[in-house]
């Protein structure tokens, strides 16, 4: 099916719905999908955006600043994870219980604002990774509009790009608690340190980026087109002090450069195990 068709089919969903509140993180998927709800529900379509310490402050105000100029209505609500025993002790299943808080509050927003259905925007790559999150979305009748059009990453970006969203270009993000091996505690003075960390990143230009934490060892990820940037010697001097600074001791970059859900690596090990 042409991209077009997709489009096209994912108005129809969307129309068919009447009225949707989107789970919104201000990211390449969600934001195309409130996009394009606005455009067809108008006013029955908002975006609802859940704050907790895993989500940076920059992520918020790019949320903010899209729904605005738009003229779309948005509503944030706080959201404590820290609550789920489950969430903090970070097993492999972390994600479901932060989606199943995420998604309830969702619901509540909703059906405080008279609005029929829910959304998130997962796409058909993420059928490809373990995400148990998608879980916690389907147990909650949660609406998946993007994969239901059959919609790519790729072509999310494409017909963003098209639209003139800003976030067309925008690279892949993740919430801050994917950063850690399974089974480190999660609390909130770790989440800070490693927003405080990517954000000196990005300050660097390194947009792509990832610091996943073992312990006291920060491991950076950049594109491997980075890495040689990164290991210059005033980059990674100034990049360690920054870090120590921060509450790493310790600092390394991975030498297979950057990739989604690296993490999950170690499950997936397991099972062949």
């Amino acid at each position: 099916m042409e991209t077009a068709e997709k489009l096209n089919k994912l108005k129809e969903y969307i129309k068919d719905l009447g009225s949707l509140a989107v789970g919104f993180s201000g990211g390449v998927d969600s934001s195309f999908l409130l996009a394009v709800a606005h455009e067809v529900l108008g006013d029955k379509a908002i975006a609802v955006t859940g704050m907790d310490a895993g989500v940076p402050q920059r992520e918020k105000e790019e949320a903010v600043r899209f729904c605005r100029e738009r003229g779309i209505r948005h509503i944030i609500r706080e959201v404590n994870p820290f609550k789920e025993e489950e969430y903090r002790h970070n097993g492999p299943k972390r994600c479901y219980y932060c989606k199943k808080g995420m998604f309830t509050e969702l619901k509540k927003v909703a059906e405080e604002n008279g609005i029929t259905h829910i959304a998130e925007g997962s796409n058909m790559d993420d059928l490809g990774d373990y995400r148990p999150g998608l879980q916690a979305a389907e147990e909650l009748g949660v609406k998946c509009p993007l994969r239901e059009a059959g919609l790519t990453k790729s072509e999310i970006r494409e017909l963003s790009k098209e639209m003139g969203l800003p976030t067309w270009s925008k690279p892949a993000y993740a919430c801050l608690a994917s950063r850690f091996v399974y089974g480190e505690e999660i609390t909130e003075e770790k989440l800070h340190k490693i927003d405080r960390a990517e954000q000196f990143l990005i300050e660097q230009g390194f947009l792509e980026e990832r610091v996943r934490v073992h312990g006291d060892l920060a491991r950076i990820e950049v594109p491997e087109k980075d890495i040689s940037r990164l290991a210059s010697d005033v980059v990674r001097i100034a990049v360690y002090e920054e870090f120590k600074k921060i509450g790493f001791p310790f600092v390394t970059i991975d030498m297979r450069g950057y990739r989604m859900g690296s993490m999950n690596a170690t499950i997936k090990e397991n099972k062949e195990s």
